[in-house]
């Protein structure tokens, strides 16, 4: 089962403030800055056009009578806790993949918790019921179609995959609609007369592989409903990220790493707040000339706090931070539920420390506000 919560943290804003509801929200960056980027759009937003990654100087001009709101961390990790504890009532394997958005494993529950479909409602109703907030839910017989069947359902979707429907489902869908096809491979593809996912699943092997590589191999068996990934493994496009897009460039490199660590205290906010560890972290520098790097690295201990998630994105984006900045970002992915994960025997009291303090700061924030705490090197950033 894939659970996706329809447009989060707008829905969050339009749940707190009643009088939003049917209004374009727009969540992210401040309008008046001129630089950032859309977190989330509602629904309503995105007949104007407006999506998330969009430039918010960008969404403004396409929806000017829209509501622009600043994200609000601590808010939406209350509520996420709220839902990641309802799934794990009819799952110990929740596979999170952000903040808003999970996989759960429904083998082997039917006995205790019954079919596969009536968890599935019983899941809809009860996020509703004590959240106020509207999910999408897809099943499926793998983690692939899950995922495809809540996207297809959008918004307040409930899509079932049989086994025996499964080819009767993807044939007719755009080519687009497989991970891993992009906008490059799209155009390859349509050049050689590809437009559906029937039509890919059944083109011939080794005239594709000739023209996309030993990747076309893979876009085959999804394309064929073939996912073999299991519960565990990093899943598709799943991940949690934080950007800062600078108003003015920024050359200072103490503020380069006051930026770095408020992004990785806000990212280890929203870890806390589904209950997951991430593996592999990317670090994103945008230069001035606007060539983007991304650096990453998969680790064999999770990353589960701020000051972990800073020290990992110092030491990848170090050689890259000389010269002037226009955005620096973080990403965790490759997740795992910290309720799962093994203490090591000999754990450093100062860990301990570490994790109860950033527990405190949420608790703090979550009680006053977001920003009401903070460290006191994030007042070396210019654009707080």
């Amino acid at each position: 089962m894939h659970v996706d919560m329809d447009a989060f943290f707008a829905a969050v804003e339009q749940l707190d403030r009643p009088d939003l509801r049917g209004k374009p929200v727009i969540v992210g960056a401040d309008p008046a800055q001129g630089r950032g980027v859309v977190s989330t759009a509602n629904y309503e937003a995105r007949k104007f056009g407006v999506h998330s990654a969009m430039p918010i100087s960008q969404a403004v001009r396409a929806c000017p009578q829209g509501v622009f709101l600043q994200p609000r961390f601590g808010r939406y990790s209350e509520l996420s806790k709220k839902i990641f504890a309802i799934l794990r009532d009819y799952s110990p394997s929740v596979e999170p993949l952000s903040i808003d958005e999970a996989f759960v494993d429904l083998t082997g529950t039917e006995r205790l918790k019954g079919p596969p479909e009536a968890i599935g409602r019983e899941v809809k109703r009860r996020i509703l019921a004590e959240t106020g907030l509207v999910a999408s839910v897809g099943i499926a017989p793998n983690m692939f179609l899950a995922k495809l069947a809540s996207d297809f359902g959008k918004p307040d979707g409930f899509v079932v995959i049989e086994p025996d429907g499964i080819r009767d489902f993807l044939d007719p869908l755009p080519i687009g609609r497989i991970w891993g096809v992009g906008p490059t491979t799209e155009k390859l593809l349509l050049e050689i007369g590809i437009e559906t996912v029937g039509q890919l699943a059944n083109y011939d092997s080794e005239v594709l592989r000739r023209r996309l590589g030993d990747f076309s191999l893979h876009l085959q068996k999804l394309a064929r409903g073939e996912d073999d990934r299991q519960f565990g493994q990093e899943s598709g496009r799943g991940g949690v990220s934080i950007e800062q897009t600078f108003l003015v460039d920024v050359t200072d490199n103490d503020e380069k790493l006051a930026t770095l660590r408020y992004l990785a205290d806000n990212l280890a906010v929203r870890l806390r707040a589904g209950g997951y560890s991430g593996k592999t972290i990317t670090v994103k520098v945008r230069q001035s000339d606007f060539k983007t790097i991304t650096r990453s690295a998969t680790l064999t201990t999770p990353l589960k706090n701020a000051e972990e998630i800073y020290n990992e994105a110092v030491r990848l984006a170090s050689p890259k931070l000389d010269g002037v900045i226009r955005l620096l970002g973080i990403r965790m992915s490759n997740f795992i539920s910290s309720e799962g994960e093994q203490l090591g025997l000999f754990t450093a009291p100062k860990d301990e420390k570490i994790v109860r303090l950033e527990q405190a700061l949420d608790n703090i924030n979550r009680k006053f506000g977001e920003g009401s705490i903070s460290r006191a090197k994030n007042l070396k950033r210019r654009n707080e």
